[in-house]
């Protein structure tokens, strides 16, 4: 990828940093994201709708490789977010997919999926897209899956950013 190219990147904050990393961010010219949840608190003595970041402690922001130190230097970033050694580059479309949803649902919230052994999945990338399986074992960024529906008892070690908990129980 060319290094002027423009990515999205997620940055982790300093809990409860996020609004104000974002106004940071904005403040220096950079393109960001802090997607914001609207939800219904309840006080002792009233009700009210506050804004809150749907994915707490992060923040994205659409940069260029070089930009990447500035970024850094931002009040409340603690750093990128990595994978396989490199900040971790987020999907255009997984940002819009974001948008959309907060548009279109109110009081939505965010939970990392939690993989134990015999949970169902569906493998989303990849040679056995679509396939659904069975956990074996969770490693740190991999899990063993077995595919039980090709007939065999195949063994499979997929990255786990490529599964997702399947329809069936």
């Amino acid at each position: 990828m060319p290094v002027n190219t423009k990515s999205w990147y997620a940055v982790y904050t300093k809990p409860r940093w996020e609004k104000k990393v974002h106004a940071l961010m904005i403040a220096k010219g950079l393109e960001a994201y802090c997607p914001l949840n609207r939800v219904r608190k309840k006080w002792s003595d009233r009700l009210k709708w506050v804004e809150e970041p749907l994915f707490k402690s992060y923040v994205f922001v659409r940069i260029t490789e070089n930009e990447q130190t500035s970024v850094r230097l931002v009040g409340g970033v603690v750093n990128f977010v990595y994978w396989l050694g490199k900040p971790a580059i987020i999907k255009n479309g997984e940002i819009e997919t974001i948008r959309r949803f907060l548009n279109d649902y109110d009081e939505v919230w965010a939970e990392p999926i939690t993989l134990q052994k015999d949970t169902r999945i569906t493998i989303r990338q990849g040679p056995f897209m679509n396939k659904e399986g069975k956990v074996v074992k969770v490693f740190n960024n991999k899990v063993q899956v077995v595919l039980e529906n090709i007939g065999y008892c195949l063994m499979a070690v997929v990255d786990r950013t490529n599964v997702a908990m399947s329809s069936k129980r």
